[in-house]
């Protein structure tokens, strides 16, 4: 699988591309060790029970009987046949997962999770992403963008804006002291600044933006995928998106610096690494039950290692059907928020979850742990990092404590690079940060903001602490040499 996309740091060339990306889709298989992969692209995380139980059918029917979620939630289907392609389309395309088969790799719309299910959101970003989607639809042009192309909208509580969108729209309410309620803070790339936009126009000034950058791209010569990849003196930043924006009829005015919201890293971590929502928002990557208006509520569930049985699957559209809204949404975080509920049986419904393996406890030891495919699922894996993740937890910590048992043998663990150790020399994760378990330097599906980076080398795994801004060191050179290049 393509590896994921990554911030690039400031000091980092950018790189030249001469090909289109790889990203899979629905349509487009990857080749695995495991069998053919498909990516789903769902606009927002959004999901009808209909829908979800679609998904669940292609998974039983074509694939491996499970659904992976991914960090800009979507989902996935592995193990599939290669001659399948055809009948995954149509049971896609009969439940109004396929709108267009010419876009349905750049339908790439990550949105707050919980955007309206709490008591102090508005939902109008979740309105924005069906707008958008729907253009991006209806674009001859947006067909030119990557598979990895993102947008970001964010309802104003900072959970996705730093998850590293090339357009990121930021709602503003009457709360935020700077625009008028309902207007929204364009953003493009890494630039600090931003553009105040009527909300309204949002949408469309998202898509402008993107056209934008396809224009920039084209002029630089260098075949970018992402806005962090245009090279110096072709970059683009809110300054040239501005006229873009006033051709098409959008009026936007020049923020110097877009607020301390949308320069949060997501989950939000302040320097001691606690997490920092200020109140009254929910911690939308946290599972539990979360208190909406009107009395209802939303149950939010974490997927180990992000995969799920079609059973799991098949239980949480149950419960969105006969208690719910009939809704599901996927989150970055790799998890599954259910709307709607009343309060009277959130709690019940809750602990079925429980009972079923998913993660309902903000304590649990799964929370905020991640890990790539890895062997046997990825032939680029130097080992099967979930089996030693999953090992590690019951020993009680999240990184590797002993010699790990994946194929092939590795040796002890590498002494920690920026964190503290036991006296036994097992790293110490600091706490509320992230880890994330890798099979080689691609380090597919990493977190973005500060994490801890657990690499199988051909000496061990090396656990260090990755801050935001920079870039995950390689393993040495000869733990290189147990790993292909990636493509």
């Amino acid at each position: 699988m393509p590896p994921s996309p990554s911030t690039r740091s400031q000091a980092a060339a950018p790189p030249r591309r001469d090909r289109g990306d790889a990203c899979p889709g629905a349509l487009r298989l990857h080749q695995a060790a495991d069998g053919h992969l498909a990516r789903i692209r769902l606009p927002a995380g959004d999901l009808t029970a209909r829908q979800a139980t679609a998904l669940a059918d292609a998974a039983e029917l074509l694939g491996d009987g499970h659904l992976s979620l991914t960090s800009r939630g979507n989902a996935e289907l592995r193990g599939l046949a290669e001659d399948c392609g055809a009948h995954l389309a149509a049971l896609l395309r009969d439940a109004g997962l396929l709108p267009s088969e010419r876009h349905e790799r750049i339908r790439n719309i990550l949105a707050s999770p919980l955007a309206g299910l709490d008591r102090h959101t508005p939902s109008d970003v979740r309105r924005w992403a069906r707008e958008l989607d729907a253009l991006l639809c209806a674009s001859e042009s947006a067909t030119a963008l990557s598979g990895r192309f993102l947008f970001v909208l964010d309802d104003g509580r900072g959970d996705v804006a730093a998850l590293g969108g090339d357009v990121s729209l930021l709602a503003e309410s009457a709360g935020d002291g700077a625009g008028p309620a309902g207007s929204a803070l364009l953003r493009v790339g890494d630039d600090p600044a931003a553009l105040r936009i009527a909300g309204p126009d949002a949408p469309r000034a998202a898509l402008t933006a993107a056209e934008a950058f396809l224009t920039a791209a084209a002029a630089s010569g260098s075949g970018a995928w992402r806005v962090r990849e245009l090279p110096d003196g072709h970059g683009l930043t809110a300054r040239d998106v501005a006229g873009a924006l006033r051709s098409a009829g959008i009026e936007a005015a020049y923020v110097t610096e877009a607020p301390i919201s949308a320069a949060r890293t997501s989950p939000p971590y302040a320097p001691s690494y606690a997490p920092s929502y200020a109140p009254p928002y929910a911690d939308s990557a946290a599972p539990g039950i979360v208190e909406g208006p009107d009395g209802d509520r939303a149950l939010s569930v974490l997927a180990p290692l992000g995969r799920l049985t079609v059973a799991q699957w098949r239980l949480l559209t149950a419960i969105a059907t006969a208690d719910g809204s009939g809704a599901l949404r996927l989150t970055p975080w790799r998890g599954i928020v259910l709307p709607g509920l009343p309060a009277a049986t959130a709690a019940d419904r809750l602990a079925e979850l429980t009972a079923a393996g998913l993660i309902t406890d903000p304590a649990s030891p799964w929370h905020r742990l991640g890990a790539c495919t890895g062997r046997p699922g990825c032939a680029k894996s130097r080992t099967d990092v979930r089996a030693d993740a999953t090992a590690a937890v019951a020993t009680g910590t999240t990184v590797p404590a002993e010699t790990p048992t994946g194929s092939p043998p590795l040796g002890a663990p590498v002494p920690p690079l920026g964190l503290p150790a036991t006296p036994l020399g097992v790293p110490i994760p600091p706490m509320g940060v992230p880890v994330y378990w890798s099979g080689c330097e691609r380090r597919c599906g990493h977190p973005h903001g500060t994490w801890v980076d657990v690499l199988a080398t051909a000496e061990g795994y090396r656990v260090a602490l990755v801050a935001p801004d920079t870039t995950p060191t390689a393993a040495p050179a000869s733990a290189r040499t147990a790993a292909p290049p990636a493509p």
